[in-house]
């Protein structure tokens, strides 16, 4: 089915500029002055109306026959006898319509400028066909590579997180067995709605914080009461539409890189906020400034810089800032809510 059928206001212009068509067509069939107003425009209008919709015709073609790819013989071939059949029934049905209202011969003069026309509009509509196809491709294609991006950047955090999370447990399974247990079923908690939700383009807010929380309580098992949180989100923040795991290596590398790194352990902040109509996400954690400095390759906050600017585009940021002994990371963007 044609695209143009889709949308009622879309049809309704289309055949709206038919009709302005059909007055010019009339006044074009009135100069050899064989005919009057009344009968040009009996002629025109239910003319314009049947030939917008054979101009139509041409998208099945274009499609079967796309520029690049079809050969150039070939596809002059057909498109012109397409072309010539059109214009064939342009005029048949012309002489129809004058015939059945007895002006037959008046019409003789106006047919050669119908001929034309009806041939330069046909090829008009070819040209505007492989003109929208080329559109819907490059659309297309666009949605394509976001897409491949988004899957290659997210099957790059799970392995990063999953890594560091075995590291963990394997630290903890000669030191402490039970905690090593109780990491493992949390982590299986983690990854079971991983599942659900990380192969979704977005999430709400709500369900991103919970993931937090659960990747939380596996880190809360490694390192006790080393580790406090502290939240505070607003409730207006909960039907946002975010990526999956946009959150998460937030504050993995606020425990890697901060907590970790000092032995009586520190505070996460996490803030969540709307301010004009954007998201805003901060989290903040203590760091030891004279802590020799872990191996540091930056993966996880590359990845939500790059996801953000895939969704986003501009619209979209990422501020880090070190101070005395506070890290901060603040990531802004659109709050879109899910169409019901």
């Amino acid at each position: 089915m044609h695209p143009i059928f889709r949308n009622t206001a879309t049809l309704s212009a289309y055949l709206g500029l038919w009709a302005i068509l059909a007055a010019a067509i009339a006044a074009l069939m009135r100069v050899p002055g064989d005919l009057t107003w009344s009968q040009a425009l009996s002629i025109s209008v239910p003319l314009c109306m049947l030939y917008a919709f054979v101009c139509l015709t041409p998208w099945h073609i274009c499609r079967g026959l796309p520029l690049g790819t079809a050969r150039v013989t070939r596809l002059l071939i057909n498109q012109l006898a397409s072309a010539i059949l059109a214009c064939t029934l342009w005029i048949g049905a012309a002489r129809l319509l004058a015939f059945a209202m007895d002006i037959g011969p008046k019409l003789n003069p106006a047919v050669p400028q119908l001929v034309v026309l009806g041939l330069l509009l046909y090829l008009m509509s070819v040209a505007l066909h492989y003109a929208l196809l080329a559109v819907e491709a490059s659309r297309e294609a666009a949605v394509q590579t976001r897409d491949a991006e988004l899957r290659a950047l997210k099957s790059q955090i799970n392995p990063h997180f999953l890594f560091n999370c075995l590291n963990s447990i394997s630290a903890l399974t000669s030191s402490d067995p039970v905690r090593a247990r109780d990491m493992c079923v949390l982590l299986s908690d983690f990854l079971r709605k991983t599942l659900g939700l990380g192969e979704r383009e977005s999430i709400s807010w709500r369900e991103e914080i919970e993931l937090a929380r659960t990747y939380l309580e596996v880190e809360q098992v490694r390192f006790g009461s080393r580790l406090r949180v502290e939240m505070k989100v607003d409730d207006a923040c909960a039907d946002c539409q975010v990526p999956p795991l946009v959150l998460q290596p937030l504050i993995e590398n606020a425990i890697k890189h901060g907590i970790a790194t000092m032995v009586e352990g520190g505070t996460i902040r996490l803030e969540g906020r709307i301010e004009d109509g954007r998201l805003a996400v901060r989290v903040e954690n203590s760091f030891d400034p004279e802590a020799p400095s872990p191996r540091r390759h930056g993966l996880g906050l590359r990845n939500v810089r790059s996801r953000l600017a895939t969704r986003f585009g501009d619209a979209a940021r990422l501020h880090l800032a070190a101070e005395h002994d506070r890290f901060s990371a603040e990531m802004v963007f659109p709050c879109h809510k899910a169409t019901t």
